[in-house]
């Protein structure tokens, strides 16, 4: 290895689904010399797209790292997917490069993606770039996809080089100024951006008004182009046919003289225990510390954890923890990702890309390090979008719950968007993700890795019920089987309690009618109805149970038999409290397209749903704020991506629990009848 920190530039390329970012991936790899000829995604033959759906489909479905030697210069690629429904893998890149170049088709112009990936990018604090692309594509107006580039992103977008005609290459205008271009002159573009750069800084902006442009030097130009895109003061703008090959070594030398290199970026946000920003020392000399960015589940490498290294050197053979775990491991091998191939590397530096094999404890964003000398730490989180289309599987075949929660384990190391929920009172598992696509790719690849297949249909809604009123209730239990028998009798009443407020038991009995060492049976009794339901089988909750009367055997009074007592006792009761089921309100917010703020609106009233009001954002984007029953939203990812083309999407939060309309409790009650006949 021949590089140092500051020669390793870590980018990843992002954007909109369909933008050419694998072709573009290709294209680099064959101009920075990785691969003699370039795939196709047509025929499946990319470094990126090796999983056989993403070959299938003709898309990216994870990320994908690759790395790049030009000179000293050590640049690590990430490919990432496009589509809104593998959002989570490609954020997931966000906590491992410097730089997230935004690829933007010229003909398309800009989509929703692209304005997602630019704030996912400045919200993370990482230089960015926009990267055209399909330049040669016939009848696009350049200039005016950069005028809308400026107009959305903001006027420190600036091209950094232009096409100089349709055929063959692009022009730098940052250092240099002569040369014909298509829609601008070089010197107009050279000016713009000069001017935009030199203004970082007093010093450099004195010597540039002083003295000329000749008076910078081309280190000084760098050092205020590096702090212009670390602070968000400047994002390039460049120009390749990825396909054709223009404008793509271009780029790299782009990557390799102008991105940020890991020392000159912005601090990684690292926090400690009390959530407090610290500092990360990119020294090869300091302790090891790496974030673990993506878990792959390789079927002939094991579990494969990719990381991106901070601080320190590690080599083979070194010792880590994994968090604040004591117990250390051995790093027996150490790999470097080059697309589909896995390299063995002998150490790596602070900014390197790196992966280890067969460690079962790492996990997603597990911290790695060589020492408990300092304060446990970690990367602040990303902001992944909540999961929230959901399934409820099962085996196909009984027998295999073991087979299916394993599957279901290793799939959700590798996506932090798709979610294994088990729900004990429902005896539903649930996965959820981001899509009904979503789940389905997760899916085909539970049964082509692992062999299990699994039956599906909507999970169940979390209903509860309660009463509106007080009543009292009764019941003796007595039986007798020719030697001891069982007795105990129960008088107990029911209040409502106010919402969220859970369960009282009150032990009222005077004059010890009732022992109080049956009283804790009573209540067991109690809490078992209350499990099962007294009017469409979900949870009861929110009410006071008190006990004030009964009568007992001095022989054949047992806890047995205060439990049945007390179960009976209390649904008498409930019976006759007017028991209602709940059913769970959400916080919904929606953020979609200005046009499709009417069509939203209009659907999520037809849901139940109150308007709690609308907010603008930057870029022509509306937020809807409503609350809306969970039961209503079962199929809104699909109508929301149907109303909105694909670019709204929707979280939701629990709010908390109202009674269901009179037509809904009868349906979900004549639905308990029938199970519960059968018992």
């Amino acid at each position: 290895m021949s590089y140092r920190t500051e020669n390793i530039r870590n980018v990843a390329l992002a954007g909109h689904a369909g933008v050419g970012k694998t072709t573009l991936f290709e294209a680099l790899l064959h101009a920075g010399g990785v691969i003699q000829n370039m795939g196709a995604v047509e025929r499946g033959s990319t470094q990126s797209d090796t999983d056989a759906q993403e070959k299938a489909r003709g898309h990216s479905i994870d990320s994908c790292v690759a790395g790049i030697d030009r000179g000293n210069c050590h640049i690590n690629l990430i490919d990432t997917a496009g589509h809104e429904d593998f959002r989570g893998a490609t954020l997931c890149t966000f906590a491992a490069v410097e730089t997230v170049a935004v690829v933007v088709n010229a003909a398309n112009g800009i989509e929703h993606g692209t304005r997602r990936m630019m704030e996912h990018a400045r919200e993370r604090g990482l230089a960015r770039l926009l990267v055209i692309n399909k330049i040669d594509t016939e009848s696009v107006d350049l200039q005016k996809l950069v005028d809308s580039l400026r107009e959305e992103f903001g006027n420190e977008c600036l091209p950094v080089n232009l096409p100089a005609d349709r055929a063959g290459k692009v022009l730098d205008c940052f250092f240099h100024r002569d040369g014909a271009t298509d829609f601008s002159s070089l010197a107009d573009a050279h000016r713009q951006i000069l001017d935009q750069v030199v203004e970082i800084s007093e010093s450099t902006m004195g010597a540039y008004l002083d003295a000329g442009e000749e008076a910078l030097t081309p280190q000084q130009l760098h050092d205020a182009f590096e702090q212009c895109l670390r602070e968000g003061h400047l994002v390039p703008i460049c120009f390749v046919s990825a396909r054709a090959g223009v404008g793509v070594g271009e780029l790299l030398d782009i990557f390799d003289h102008l991105l940020p290199n890991p020392a000159e970026a912005n601090p990684p946000p690292f926090r400690n225990a009390q959530n407090r920003q610290i500092a990360i020392d990119p020294n090869p000399q300091s302790h090891v510390i790496a974030d673990v960015f993506k878990v792959i589940n390789d079927p002939f490498v094991g579990k494969l954890s990719v990381f991106r290294m901070w601080q320190g050197t590690l080599r083979r053979d070194s010792q880590l923890f994994i968090d604040d775990n004591r117990k250390a491991f051995k790093v027996g091998h150490l790999f470097r990702l080059n697309g589909r191939t896995h390299v063995e590397m002998e150490q790596a530096i602070p900014g390197d890309i790196a992966a280890i094999a067969k460690i079962e404890d790492i996990h997603f964003d597990a911290v790695l390090h060589d020492s408990h000398d300092e304060d446990l730490i970690h990367l602040a989180p990303l902001p992944f979008p909540p999961p929230m289309f959901g399934l409820a599987l099962e085996p196909r075949h009984k027998g295999q719950e073991q087979k299916l929660s394993h599957a279901l384990a290793r799939l959700s190391e590798e996506d932090p968007c798709f979610r294994v929920e088990h729900h004990k009172e429902l005896n539903e598992t649930v996965v959820r993700g981001l899509s009904d696509l979503h789940l389905k790719i997760m899916l085909e690849r539970m049964r082509e890795r692992y062999g299990m297949e699994v039956l599906t249909h909507p999970p169940r809604i979390a209903y509860r019920e309660t009463i509106a009123g007080s009543a009292e209730g009764h019941h003796r239990h007595k039986k007798q089987t020719g030697g001891a028998g069982q007795f105990g009798e129960v008088f107990l009443r029911v209040d409502p309690l106010e919402r969220g407020a859970g369960f009282e038991f009150v032990d009222a009995v005077k004059g010890g009618v009732i022992p109080g060492q049956f009283l804790p049976a009573i209540e067991k009794g109690v809490r078992q109805a209350m499990e099962t339901g007294a009017v469409a089988g979900y949870p009861l909750q929110d009410l006071r149970v008190t006990v004030y009367d009964g009568k007992y055997h001095p022989v054949d009074s047992k806890e047995v038999a205060f439990v049945s007592a007390g179960k009976k006792a209390f649904l008498d009761a409930i019976n006759k409290a007017r028991p209602i089921v709940l059913e769970p309100i959400v916080d919904v917010e929606v953020s979609i397209p200005e046009p499709n703020v009417g069509d939203v609106t209009g659907g999520l009233a037809g849901k139940r749903a109150r308007i709690m009001g609308t907010d603008a954002r930057r870029g022509g984007e509306r937020v809807i704020k409503a609350q809306a029953p969970l039961a209503e939203l079962t199929d809104y990812p699909t109508e929301l991506k149907a109303m909105t083309g694909g670019r709204g999407r929707y979280s939701l939060d629990l709010s908390h629990y109202e009674p269901v309309p009179p037509p809904v409790q009868r349906q979900l009650s004549e639905a308990w009848k029938p199970k519960l006949d059968d018992d």
